[in-house]
This record gives C-alpha cells, structure tokens and sequence, in this order.
C-alpha cells in the first residue's frame, strides 16, 4: 500500500556472509521511479529502522529498511525486490520447477498404471506367472501398500528428516525409491516380492510430495509462485493420462505389466540427475546457518542472469532477517498459539480436498457413462476421457491463480462441486428408482454433473490445496507443517476409500452424495472464514501476515 506508486529509496549495506567477508551493494538506483504493488505486509517509508543481517563477529552489518517497525522488517525490504514476470529469467526458474514437480508426475504414474497393470497381472493369459489368481485382500495389497509406504515417508519427512535433509536431498532420497520401487515390482518373481516394490515406491511418493512443493514454493519468485505451484498438478495429471497410455498399450501383452511397473525408472532418473543439477533452497540453507553467500549464490542460480543482482541482493538480505527469527521447529511446535491458524487452514484445506466426494464421483464415472448410453467395453476410454478434461481446467486454474487469486478460486470451485454432488444424489436416485423412460434424462444430467464436479475440483482443491500448503506455513515450522498435511492428505484419502463401500451399502449411490454434499457446505464455510489470499506476497510476508 504504502509504496504503491512512489520512488522506493532502499539501500542494502553491507549484506555480509557468516564467512566474515563484506558487500555493500545499493538498491537506489533498480528500484528509482519503479511502481511497487502492495503486497499487504509493507509499511510506511518514512520510519526507517536498522536491522542486523546476522553477519556476527566484529561487524556493523546492518540493513536500512523502509518499515514501522522491526516485526514488518523482511516484508517491507522485499517489497523493492519483487519482479514481475517481465523480470523473470524463465530458463532458470523453468529448471527449478520441472525436475521436482517430475515427483509428482512420478505419483500420479502410480495412479494412472495401478488398474491395468494389475488387471494384466490377474488375466492368466497375460500375467506370465503362476500367481495371477489373486483374493480379494491380495488385490488390495497390491493396490494400497503404495500409500502405506506413503504414510510412512509422510510422517519420517514431518518428524525431523525433511527439515534435516532439506527438500532439495529429500528429493534426490525419493527418487532413489521411485527407482529402487520400480526395479522390485518390474522384476517381482513372487506377490510378496511386487508388494515390497510397491511399498518402496510408495515412500518415494510420500518424500516427493512433501519436499516439491516446500522447493517450489521457496525458490519461485513470487509473481509466478502460484503458477508453478498449480502447474505441478498438472504434471501429477499427466502422470496419470501417461499411465492410462500405458496400460491401454501393453493391454494383451504377456508380462505387459513387469514393463508397465518399470516404465517409470526412466523419470526416475531424471528427477535423481535434474535435482543434483540445483541448487539447495536458499532459505533452507540460512535456516540451517550456513553462509550469506552460498544462500546468495543458490538464490541466482535458481532466479537466472535476467534478475538484477540488487534485487538478489535484497531478497536474500530479508531472507536472513527472517531465518535469524525463525531457527527450525518440530512437530511439536505446530501447536504453538503463532503457528494454529496456518494450522487449521492447512490441515483443513487437504482433509476437504479428500472428504467432499471425489473417490465417490470418480468410482462410480464408468456406471453413470454406461447408463447414458456410452460403450464402457473399453473402460480406459472412460478414464482417458477424464483424465483429458482434468488437464484442461488444471491448465485454467494455472492461468488464473496469480491473477484471479487461491480465495476465489477455492470458493467458486467449491460451491459448484457441492452443486453437483447434490445433482448426482438427485439423479442417482432416480436412476435408482429404474423409471423406464425417466432413466435416460437423469442419467444424461449425471454425466454433465461428473464433469463439473472434476472441472470444480481441478480449478480449487486439486491445485490450490497443495499451493495453500506450501506458502502458508512459517519457515520454522515449514517443514514439519508440510509433512503433517501430507501425511493427514493420504491418511484421509486411505480412510475415505476404505469407508466408502460401507457408505455406499448403508446410504446407497444419492444418500452418499448427499453426504458429500453437506461436507462441501462445512468446507465452503471453513474456506469464506479462514483463509486469506496470498497471490503475490512474498513467503516471509505471508508469515508475518499469518503469525500476526
């Protein structure tokens, strides 16, 4: 607000590292004339303060900021360093979104491949094995020992690993399992050999969704950081069409599965070599005390040459202010009173992203398509069909998530899912009813309504949630805040599809939408009172806005 639309007269001096070694660089001249948008968290220009850039020994380094008090210290200095996309170095940030947002493609693989490779491996004629007649448990184990080894990664990353290694190392350990994971299953001479693999993998999925969003957020520039952050569920999208592929071309083929299972060792490789090729997140490096200048140096590597080396300059100036404030904090500081409300909105927004009916709408897509007439004798088409519409309306809240906002598009996303799912609760018992001539229309109504319930779903929770999750939370508690979302995500989602057959049996088809339903009525009215819109803050402005 403040600097909105005057001369920002900023000056950084003496950023000096924890080596003892001094830069004086001045930031007057970038930012002369410049218009600053407000991000919320600025003050006023005309109380100036000095604030230490925790440099020790002997020296007097210090930092003028245009701020109305030290607690606003890091958020007013790094309203002179936010670009616009015009300032962004694309090939730079490119590379440090592409390689770590490769771990989720890597899980939405998982996704996709699961029901052909395992409908390949219990047909006698394709399996290649003497142990495809699986039970019914068999088949779950097969299915579900990836998110169990997903759950345990999950809770490693939140106790104290993923602050320990950092996101940049817990990235290189997941694709480490991803490989190892893939190996074991396309190799699997035993079940209990392919249930181990499966597991293996599944850690590699749990490390990588706690540590890419944690990378992407702290390394993208904040005019784009939404972008990026949504543009990665668009990669887990693809992963899932690109396992889809996968099981429509080795349908009929013998041992079709094992190459299915090991495709993924080649995407494995890239994210192990492409993540040793960044840097390590420079907050993560200050946090952990190490130099000024290897932060400085991780910070424009990841921001490209286009970036002004005072903007750099400043960015990691504010950044050492807030580490200096911030050190790194366990699981069991989540409970601390600063740290409840990101908390709550946190946990909240992944544990509504699981219980407002998508395993439901998806499960039951193929029986409504089929109702209303399509051929479901191929059911990938189904599949594909969806996972197309996915992609496309991810690529809409990509577009607009730094423009529109994460509040409106969270609101408006889920207002128009709990829509649908009380339209497929009226339809389902309709078609329920088996009303001869009324069946058609209702069954029609449905198939539009599953539409717009995963359009809703894919422009709100599926790419917001984890965005949410991965700018809210303080950098002291980051780590742990993270690892504890996405161990409550695939917690969540476990129980959801392991309640779901009860509720289907006790409620019927309509009685569980319905149940859907009222749960999206509690999400929209924990959504409209609890979260703030963070396009284009900075993360140590959102911190100070959440924490405040």
């Amino acid at each position: 607000g403040a600097l909105r639309g005057g001369k920002l007269h900023l000056s950084v001096a003496a950023a000096c590292d924890r080596t003892g070694s001094r830069r004086t660089t001045s930031a007057h001249d970038m930012m002369r004339g410049k218009k600053h948008g407000g991000g919320g968290g600025g003050g006023s220009a005309s109380s100036p303060i000095r604030a230490t850039s925790g440099g020790g020994g002997d020296h007097d380094d210090t930092t003028e900021l245009p701020s109305e008090g030290d607690k606003k210290s890091s958020a007013a200095l790094l309203q002179g360093a936010k670009s616009n996309r015009d300032d962004i170095d694309w090939r730079a940030t490119g590379l440090a979104f592409v390689f770590p947002a490769t771990g989720g493609l890597l899980f939405g693989w998982d996704i996709g491949v699961t029901s052909g490779a395992l409908t390949s491996i219990m047909d006698p004629i394709t399996s290649g094995t003497d142990w495809y007649a699986l039970a019914p448990f068999q088949q779950g184990l097969v299915v579900s020992t990836s998110l169990a080894g997903a759950l345990v990664a999950s809770a490693a990353a939140a106790l104290k690993l993923g602050a320990t290694l950092g996101s940049k190392r817990e990235l290189q350990l997941a694709a480490c399992f991803y490989a190892l994971g893939a190996v074991c299953m396309g190799s699997a001479p035993t079940l209990p050999f392919l249930v181990l693999g499966r597991f293996t993998y599944g850690l590699g999925i749990g490390f990588a969704m706690h540590a890419a969003p944690m990378y992407i957020a702290e390394t993208s520039p904040p005019s784009v950081r939404g972008l990026l952050i949504s543009l990665k569920e668009c990669l887990i999208v693809g992963g899932i069409l690109l396992g889809y592929l996968g099981g429509y071309i080795i349908n009929g083929e013998e041992g079709g599965w094992r190459t299915l299972l090991s495709s993924s060792l080649a995407f494995s490789a890239i994210l192990a070599v492409g993540m040793s090729t960044l840097p390590d997140s420079p907050r993560w490096l200050l946090q952990q005390g190490r130099p000024m200048a290897e932060a400085r140096d991780a910070l424009s590597r990841v921001r490209g040459k286009k970036v002004a080396p005072e903007a750099i300059e400043a960015e990691v100036t504010a950044m050492s202010i807030a580490s200096e404030k911030s050190g790194v904090g366990g699981v069991g500081e989540l409970l601390r009173r600063e740290n409840l409300r990101p908390l709550y909105i946190g946990l909240s927004i992944v544990l509504f992203q699981q219980i407002t009916g998508q395993p439901s709408v998806l499960y039951y897509a193929e029986q409504v398509f089929t109702a209303a007439g399509y051929d479901s004798s191929n059911s990938a088409g189904v599949s594909v069909i969806l996972g197309g519409f996915k992609l496309v309306m991810t690529g809409f809240a990509v577009k607009y998530v730094d423009t529109v906002g994460r509040r409106p598009l969270l609101l408006g996303g889920v207002t128009v899912m709990t829509i649908s799912t009380v339209v497929l609760g009226i339809c389902s018992g309709a078609l329920a009813s088996g009303d001869g001539e009324g069946v058609s229309l209702p069954a029609r109504v449905s198939v539009a309504a599953i539409f717009t319930y995963v359009g809703a779903y894919q422009v709100s929770f599926g790419p917001i949630a984890w965005l949410l999750v991965g700018e809210i939370f303080p950098q002291r508690v980051r780590s742990a805040a993270i690892g504890t979302a996405t161990l409550t995500n695939f917690l969540s989602n476990f129980l959801v599809s392991l309640s779901l057959p009860t509720l289907l049996e006790s409620f019927g088809a309509a009685g569980t939408y319905y149940l859907f339903s009222i749960m999206g009525v509690v999400a929209l009215s924990s959504i409209y009172l609890t979260v703030v819109e963070t396009k284009g803050r900075s993360l140590e402005e959102i911190e100070e806005m959440m924490t405040k």
